[in-house]
């Protein structure tokens, strides 16, 4: 069997989110290639230092071309393929957008679908190109893959696709390669468990301004505590360093921007918790790598997050700061509750792991194949 793969989500500079998704499939895909199971990647560019190296039955196939790219240049070429006789048997789009006109069969992975709930967080072209060219793909697909029931039920809700189309396959979580010095702490200026930490893009969605809130309150009965938010700048970031000056954080508020797996790792082990304030998350990749490195987790109530995190999380109404407030003051003035959500963490992400993504997504592409 030949699949066939859009690899340019992993082919980037920062990985998070969907990019990290398509790289940790593409590292197990790698490892379980031979003879009777061979993996194209197709990219725009060279592939990067980071992507899985080529093999005998793991290669790459680089397409020139930029505009419009997976609707024109990527389909010709599939064409071009199949009129030689190179039978590739699926194609897999790990995020979203699957090629026009493909002439094999497609599965696609649908991550989420925020821009129904936060139009505004979306400049106007992107939002009628998610709405359309993700339509257009779970319509395309044989089988779409979601990442989490939640997911699920929004694709059934605003693209009416039958629910026996859906397969719902988990993302991994753990493990971030692990730092053995603490560097981390030393360039931050940072002492252990004296800082709550948020790992996300900085967008609107995140909803930093209540965890900025909630701080806030939280520092005048704790003095010496800082927040450390790691994550590159997103869409409509600006409001939220404008707020950190407005409610007098500059000192206690480190943006750390992107930081490589092992500078994160240290962060998750040493942090008094991790905070995840997110309005909306298909899954919340990072509650698990959390858990996975003994850090409690306070999560909002919201979407995703209580199938994810299930029993291992305080929660909290995403709205309300003064309840993340609470929260965070239970779990200081409790040694007990802290050191169980410990333990129900560690358990948790035993649930989830990217080898079990892997395996899943490839019987997935296999049936989507013998469906024919």
């Amino acid at each position: 069997m030949i699949i066939g793969i859009d690899g340019n989500e992993a082919n980037v500079v920062e990985k998070v989110g969907v990019s990290f998704y398509t790289l940790k499939l593409l590292e197990h895909f790698q490892k379980k290639a031979d003879r009777d199971l061979q993996f194209i990647v197709f990219l725009k560019s060279k592939p990067s230092n980071d992507l899985p190296r080529p093999n005998a039955h793991f290669t790459y196939s680089i397409i020139s071309g930029n505009f419009l790219w997976s609707q024109t240049f990527l389909p010709l070429e599939l064409y071009k393929r199949k009129a030689f006789g190179q039978n590739i048997q699926v194609f897999f789009s790990p995020a979203h957008y699957v090629p026009r006109f493909c002439p094999i069969p497609v599965v696609v992975t649908i991550h989420d679908l925020s821009y129904f709930y936060y139009p505004d967080e979306f400049l106007k072209k992107d939002l009628y190109q998610l709405k359309n060219w993700t339509e257009y793909s779970i319509k395309k697909a044989r089988t779409v893959i979601a990442v989490s029931n939640t997911t699920k039920k929004d694709i059934v809700k605003f693209y009416h696709t039958p629910d026996e189309k859906i397969d719902v396959v988990y993302n991994g979580g753990p493990p971030r390669h692990s730092e053995r010095s603490e560097k981390s702490l030393n360039r931050f200026k940072l002492t252990q468990q004296k800082y709550i930490l948020f790992v996300g893009t900085l967008q609107p969605r995140k909803n930093v301004d209540v965890l900025l809130e909630s701080f806030t309150l939280f520092r005048k009965g704790t003095p010496g505590f800082k927040l450390v938010l790691v994550g590159k700048k997103g869409w409509l970031y600006e409001h939220i360093f404008k707020r950190v000056e407005d409610l007098g954080l500059k000192k206690d508020v480190i943006f750390t921007g992107y930081l490589k797996d092992d500078q994160v790792s240290m962060l998750y082990k040493k942090a008094f918790c991790f905070v995840m304030p997110s309005l909306y998350e298909g899954f919340g990749i990072p509650l698990l790598e959390s858990m996975s490195h003994g850090c409690p987790v306070i999560s909002s109530f919201a979407s995703s997050l209580p199938e994810i995190g299930g029993n291992a999380c305080l929660y909290f109404d995403p709205k309300d700061p003064q309840e993340l407030l609470e929260k965070l003051l239970i779990l200081k003035n409790n040694q007990e509750l802290r050191k169980d959500l410990i333990q129900k963490g560690k358990e948790r992400t035993k649930l989830f792991s990217w080898q079990k993504c892997a395996d899943q997504t490839l019987q997935v592409l296999r049936n989507s194949h013998s469906a024919e």
